[in-house]
């Protein structure tokens, strides 16, 4: 966990660069704006305009500029770059700070003026060309950054090992979810869903790395349970349509739902969280599940066993089986169910927030600023320092 409280106050401008997002990254963003706004700093984000579309930065008093970046890399990056070039010469930014490798690469071919940080957000997965790309853009954004921080320990080793001069640890803490609106009864009703019957929920973007056919697969065995368990997925992505084919090929108790922006509503009527990725570094849904006290059945990979320690049910990434057994074995117990989720409440309450993520990253950027053409100090008691 990262330092509480910290008093560093920074007023000066930082410039925020994000590429195509549609859920983490873009949520993570928008509370640093709002954040460092708070504290008096000025903030210019720059992303494609559909990311200003969905997460209204401008609305909670950032400056918004559209850099259109999308998901892969293309030659349109070039004239990414120079946009991107023009952006920050107009903001005339003390920092720049890109997140995720996409928008790290940009900016790196940018070569910004003033110090330029990349939190690493995800870790490469794909394999073949698109592999080979993606890993050689790791080990330019890596040597390319003044400080590159990872959302978890497994990233900053990456970053470390591909060359970068100072990688360090930046738990990514999940935006504060609001109290729900409805009531327990109104959230199941909506689903169909019984008092004795259990209802599971997920929620992330439907992608291949968060392994939604695993869920799928494994709910159509629980068709037999009596009562069976009713499983809905909340998020939008490019894995809707052979998801939503798969489900009904299983005829898996399972209902895709979309977009939804009532996160705290479904886990008001959650019996269970489950996450099945193949990779995450602190994932969104994880800590709001934990939060809000549902037990949780995650994949111990990446950042999330370190996250979760003993206070979530951890499962082999691509197992059926093994996400089958511990999904049963927490609706046949519910005293374990209740023991977990309030296990899950308390790891919860040492983590980060978002208020100390703006406080570190403002003292990081502080730092920075201070001496913008030289290295970061590595004997610096700097908040967020977790691998040099």
């Amino acid at each position: 966990m990262t330092e509480p409280s910290l008093p560093t106050r920074w007023t000066g401008t930082v410039a925020l660069l994000l590429a195509s997002s549609t859920g983490g990254v873009g949520q993570h963003v928008r509370s640093v704006a709002r954040g460092l706004v708070t504290a008096g700093a000025t903030v210019v984000v720059c992303g494609p305009a559909a990311t200003q579309e969905q997460f209204n930065f401008t609305g909670v008093g950032a400056r918004f500029a559209p850099v259109e970046i999308p998901a892969s890399p293309t030659p349109g990056d070039a004239r990414a770059v120079l946009v991107l070039r023009r952006a920050l010469a107009d903001a005339r930014a003390d920092v720049v700070h890109a997140h995720g490798l996409r928008a790290g690469l940009v900016a790196v071919l940018a070569r910004p003026a003033a110090p330029l940080i990349v939190t690493w957000h995800n870790a490469v997965l794909a394999s073949g060309l698109r592999g080979g790309v993606s890993r050689l853009v790791e080990r330019v954004v890596a040597r390319g950054a003044r400080v590159a921080l990872g959302a978890s320990t497994d990233l900053v080793q990456r970053a470390a090992a591909l060359g970068a001069a100072d990688a360090r640890l930046a738990p990514v803490a999940a935006p504060t979810l609001p109290a729900p609106h409805r009531r327990r009864a109104a959230v199941r009703a909506e689903f169909g869903v019984r008092p004795d019957q259990p209802l599971i929920v997920s929620v992330g973007r439907l992608h291949p790395q968060k392994r939604y056919d695993v869920l799928i697969d494994a709910a159509a065995r629980w068709r037999t349970r009596t009562p069976p368990p009713v499983v809905v997925i909340a998020g939008s992505g490019p894995a809707y349509l052979p998801l939503a084919a798969r489900t009904s090929a299983a005829r898996a108790p399972v209902t895709l739902l979309g977009h939804r922006t009532d996160v705290a509503d479904l886990l008001a009527g959650a019996d269970l969280a489950v996450v099945t990725s193949d990779w995450e570094a602190r994932q969104l849904f994880a800590q709001e599940a934990m939060r809000a006290g549902v037990p949780l059945v995650a994949t111990g990979v990446g950042g999330l066993p370190e996250l979760v320690g003993d206070a979530a049910a951890l499962v082999p990434a691509g197992d059926v089986d093994a996400v089958d057994t511990a999904v049963r074995a927490l609706l046949d117990d519910p005293q374990a169910r209740a023991e977990l989720g309030r296990r899950g409440t308390e790891r919860a309450a040492t983590w980060p927030t978002e208020a100390d993520t703006v406080a570190a990253l403002a003292a990081l950027y502080a730092e920075l600023a201070a001496d913008p053409t030289g290295p970061a100090a590595p004997g610096s008691d700097a908040p967020m320092t977790g691998h040099r």
